[in-house]
């Protein structure tokens, strides 16, 4: 079947109610934050695992690795099979693999859960555009947007809310926490949602065929790719080794002052509809530039202030701020500017694009891990500054073509 017999509309479904929409932004972030938990808790999980200093980065790395495959094997199933059904299915597998998490005792069998973990949690991407196919098209915008800032709002409180469990009981207790939470929102989404039935005729095969064929003939997808690749990829490095960093013999931190550090990247969020905004008065590139631009800076101001002391704290937050800043600015434009490619198209481009996302993040954590390990955070944030400066160069030669 070609690309342009899936442009037929799936059946009609319920309209949606506010109800509805705050549930999937909820989802969304519950089912995001999965993928994230780990990332601060790199630490105390190596040191109970037995696993290196080196190797620590393997945990984040796992996980944003199945989550690639995820994007690209998962979430074209979307325009397959019933979306309630795949929804309800692929969280609860995601509750096991959790479940196989808190039970680990050894480094391979938990490496090999958090591949799961990441597989499985892509049901993000599944619930976004499913959004998008329930909202009338006078709100689509606004149902996508408030869904997204679901996202958005898992992503950065994953990171504090693990800390703070960690400090009050164990990194263990984090992985049944969200076992049960994920577990609870299968069973709760199998109820609540409609049913939606993509149109017959695709195959499986057609839809993957389809999507390399996207990624060779759309410029536009591929730059963008690029950058959050890099972009993301710098994000990762940060939030991998800053832990460890704030952990180590600079500052002392315990696992609580660690989750306070992380509560700076929520001010991060606050981008995503300041970009959407500039976006839709046609200042998409500028807020492109800003973006990339916020997470250059970020890591040479990490630098700044006498090692351990109260300023070099303070603007180490400051980067943070900066950094989480910057990457949401530049994916909120990404998004909106691949999804302009064409309707009928969104969940394949949205499959590919964060294809690019992630790989760039998995590379990230365990380039930062090692160079931490080799260097401290003096190696890990002097490499982490190379990406956005790359993307830089990539988006100056964009601003040149016009």
């Amino acid at each position: 079947m070609s690309l342009s017999e899936s442009k037929q509309p799936s059946r009609s479904v319920p309209s949606l109610s506010t109800g509805l929409v705050l549930l999937l932004a909820t989802a969304c972030g519950i089912a995001v934050a999965n993928i994230y938990y780990a990332q601060p808790l790199v630490g105390p999980i190596s040191a109970s695992l037995g696993l290196s200093t080196a190797a620590a980065g393997l945990i984040v790395t796992m996980t944003q690795i199945g989550y690639v495959l995820g994007l690209l094997f998962i979430v074209p199933l979307g325009d397959l099979v019933e979306n309630r059904r795949l929804i309800a299915l692929v969280l609860g597998l995601c509750a096991v693999a959790l479940l196989a998490a808190t039970l680990a005792t050894r480094p391979i069998p938990f490496l090999i859960a958090m591949l799961s973990v990441g597989l499985c949690s892509v049901v993000v991407q599944v619930l976004i555009p499913f959004s998008a196919h329930l909202a009338p098209e006078e709100t689509r915008g606004r149902v996508v947007g408030t869904v997204t800032s679901g996202l958005m709002l898992g992503i950065m409180l994953s990171r504090p809310v693990a800390s703070f469990i960690t400090y009050l009981a164990s990194w263990k207790t984090v992985f049944a926490l969200s076992t049960a939470s994920t577990l609870g929102l299968a069973l709760v989404l199998a109820r609540a949602l409609p049913r939606r039935q993509p149109p017959p005729g695709l195959s499986y095969v057609t839809l993957l065929q389809s999507m390399l064929r996207l990624a060779l003939t759309t410029p536009v997808l591929r730059q963008r790719a690029a950058y959050q690749f890099l972009l993301y990829g710098a994000f990762s490095l940060f939030w991998t080794t800053t832990p460890l960093f704030l952990a180590g013999p600079t500052f002392g931190f315990t696992q609580a002052g660690i989750a306070w550090f992380g509560l700076a990247g929520v001010a991060g969020a606050v981008a995503a509809p300041v970009a959407g905004t500039l976006a839709d008065r046609n200042l998409g590139r500028f807020a492109t530039g800003l973006g990339i631009v916020a997470v250059a800076i970020a890591f040479p101001l990490s630098h700044f202030g006498q090692p351990g002391s109260k300023t070099a704290l303070g603007f180490l937050l400051a980067a943070a701020v900066l950094l989480d800043f910057g990457v949401s600015a530049a994916l909120v434009v990404s998004q909106r500017t691949i999804f302009s490619l064409g309707p009928h198209l969104r969940a394949r481009l949205n499959g590919l694009f964060m294809s690019m996302f992630f790989i760039g993040g998995a590379l990230g954590s365990g380039l930062g891990a090692w160079a931490y390990a080799q260097g401290g955070w003096t190696l890990a944030s002097w490499l982490g500054i190379v990406p956005p400066l790359l993307a830089l160069l990539l988006f100056t030669t964009e601003f040149k073509r016009g």
